[in-house]
């Protein structure tokens, strides 16, 4: 189990979660509705050039949106497009994007320079 955390203040921002493949990216732009989480709740993935790390949406307790509310754009949902959306819950600092608009995918991507990574062992140590 992995636990991913802030880089500059240690704050949780994820619970455990396994690592897991992500669904390839829907074709849902012509039926303007919100897409299928790209992975299972509980699960991340590693995205192709290990920059991200891909979660479920509502796998992020620990997060809160940018205080920028030009980094909220999106008509149904937030899109993604104008750089982090989502901040760390404790100190503010810039930790991931939130997708979830009609028009795009439906994830969260951590940004791996911006978390740290802490594995769980079977008993509960690390």
């Amino acid at each position: 189990m992995t636990l991913f955390t802030c880089t500059h203040c240690e704050h949780p921002l994820t619970s455990d979660l396994q690592e897991s493949q992500a669904t390839p990216a829907g074709d849902h732009l012509s039926d303007h509705r919100i897409a299928d989480p790209r992975v299972a709740q509980g699960t991340y993935a590693i995205n192709h050039d290990a920059t991200l790390f891909i979660l479920h949406p509502d796998d992020v307790p620990g997060t809160a949106l940018h205080p920028d509310s030009g980094r909220r754009a999106g008509c149904c949902g937030l899109d993604g497009r104008d750089g982090p959306n989502l901040v760390c819950a404790a100190c503010g600092a810039e930790v991931a994007t939130k997708e979830s608009d009609c028009w795009t995918d439906n994830l969260v991507a951590l940004i791996a320079s911006a978390v740290v990574s802490g594995t769980e062992s079977p008993s509960g140590t690390r």
